[in-house]
């Protein structure tokens, strides 16, 4: 069970080189049901998620290069690359996502719980801004639909 708030970032945090960072790439072969693959380095995997947007279902299902390649070549709609920082607050990790062209200058920071009552009382911090949680306009899947923003 994924369980996540999303927020759009009004400004970046300072020192945003100390945090350790990954290069993502994704695409989507379905968008509902979202079925995506990703690549983070030199990993792969294949995600199934279910409906929802505060908590959803998540399977991870690891893939090789090869497999990696051939799903994406039927993937449908755009590519998103972005560049994931995580950055600890609270006892949880912010994941901080800039996204690349065609999505720049889009931010996006999102934060992971154990449950519904944990994310409730999550207070962000001022460099947050929108909380867009409920609005599937920023899910990552919706977003693979457009061409930019």
């Amino acid at each position: 069970m994924e369980i996540e708030r999303k927020f759009l970032v009004n400004s970046l945090p300072s020192h945003l080189e100390r945090f350790a960072c990954k290069q993502i790439e994704q695409s989507y072969l379905c968008t509902d049901p979202v079925v995506r693959v990703r690549r983070t380095g030199d990993q792969y995997c294949l995600t199934c998620k279910g409906p929802g947007l505060l908590a959803r279902e998540e399977l991870n299902l690891p893939l090789t290069e090869e497999s990696y390649l051939h799903l994406r070549s039927k993937a449908d709609g755009a590519a998103i690359a972005k560049t994931r920082y995580f950055i600890p607050c609270a006892g949880h990790t912010i994941e901080l996502d800039i996204f690349d062209p065609p999505f720049a200058p889009l931010v996006i920071a999102e934060v992971e719980f154990d449950s519904a009552e944990q994310a409730g009382a999550f207070r962000p911090p001022a460099w947050f801004g929108r909380e867009v949680t409920s609005d599937p306009t920023y899910t990552n899947a919706a977003l693979s639909k457009k061409s930019a923003l």
